[in-house]
């Protein structure tokens, strides 16, 4: 078994892939480097077949039609032969110093008697544009270098999420969550780190900035403009959050994680709200009303909850309602980081 699994999904990939694999190689022998040739039409699958056959003990390749990047994660999960797993998308690359550190901590982990399900590390933004850079860290928020569990965590801002760029989590408790994430489908990523939670019991946290997050191109998903476009999948999304975890089935020792997730689905609700309420059309006028309807019909209260959050606040009835949460959009963009 290797100690590590890294899956790269990658789609038309060729012009920068190359960064992103060499950043993974230097982890060694230890770690599995799957990469998912997602129906690309470009070079992605020679240059990707090029590093398996001079890495053959390290790289593996799966050429799929295009599922999208769902299930290039999807295929990494059921192919993954290593304890730990990890996601890098193929624009993205990890710094070396602190791989090396993480390396060296996951070999301590397999030789616990019972190993940690999840190790997180900071992220840095990457922006191209103005050649800027911003790390987010846990530090404060999360116990430092030694094993915790979710009643020691403190309270996440809106900015500082767990997203899969923290993450490292166990192979097992991946496939254990029954995790599947939808083909075709943008913003998967934010099931992949919420529907997981719950089975996570041994958590660990260091202080390094592991993931470089590319910021940049016109195209990618975050671009305002394309979350108007792609507002249907990020409904569906949202709803398939929803039904993914019972939060009020959560344990008692796990409240703070319940408060956790209970603010992210709201953050999601609002997302979903506010770029329904940005397409302006009858139309998603009534996939608004629908989508609150859903959340309402799996469980009143964290219907109930998310109307007195920051997501009610994005739902405000008429047009007067509707500016109004255009202008907190705005206002809050620097906060959630929607850009």
């Amino acid at each position: 078994m290797k100690l590590i699994t890294f899956t790269v999904p990658c789609y038309n990939s060729a012009a920068y892939m190359d960064r992103c694999i060499e950043t993974l190689l230097p982890a060694g022998e230890d770690a599995e480097i799957i990469l998912v040739d997602d129906g690309s039409k470009d070079d992605t699958g020679k240059i990707a077949d090029a590093y398996a056959e001079k890495y053959p003990t390290m790289v593996r390749v799966i050429h799929q039609e295009n599922g999208g990047h769902g299930e290039g994660v999807n295929q990494g999960i059921r192919n993954a032969s290593g304890l730990y797993f990890k996601v890098v998308d193929s624009d993205d690359w990890l710094d070396g110093d602190a791989l090396r550190k993480v390396m060296e901590k996951l070999r301590e982990f397999a030789k616990m008697p019972e190993p940690v399900d999840l190790l997180m590390c900071n992220y840095v933004y990457e922006h191209t544009v103005d050649n800027t850079h911003h790390t987010v860290s846990y530090k404060g928020i999360l116990p430092q270098d030694r094993v915790f569990g979710w009643d020691e965590i403190g309270k996440f801002p809106p900015s500082q999420n767990i997203l899969m760029h923290t993450v490292i989590y166990r192979t097992e408790v991946l496939r254990q969550s029954g995790l599947e994430l939808p083909k075709h489908t943008f913003y998967v990523d934010n099931i992949f780190v919420y529907q997981p939670l719950p089975l996570c019991e041994r958590l660990y946290y260091m202080n390094l900035d592991l993931y470089r997050y590319f910021i940049g191109r016109e195209d990618q998903s975050v671009n305002e403009s394309v979350m108007v476009k792609r507002v249907d999948q990020q409904v569906r999304i949202t709803k398939i959050m929803i039904d993914a975890v019972d939060l009020y089935a959560l344990p008692e020792r796990q409240k703070k994680l319940r408060a956790y997730m209970f603010n992210y689905l709201s953050m999601m609700m609002a997302i979903s709200s506010v770029f329904l309420t940005m397409d302006g059309s009858e139309e998603a006028f009534a996939k608004k009303v629908e989508l609150w309807q859903y959340l309402k019909n799996h469980d009143e209260r964290v219907y109930q909850k998310c109307k007195h959050s920051v997501a009610g606040a994005c739902n405000l009835p008429g047009t007067l309602g509707h500016k109004l949460t255009l202008w907190g959009y705005h206002v809050a963009q620097k906060i959630f980081k929607f850009n």
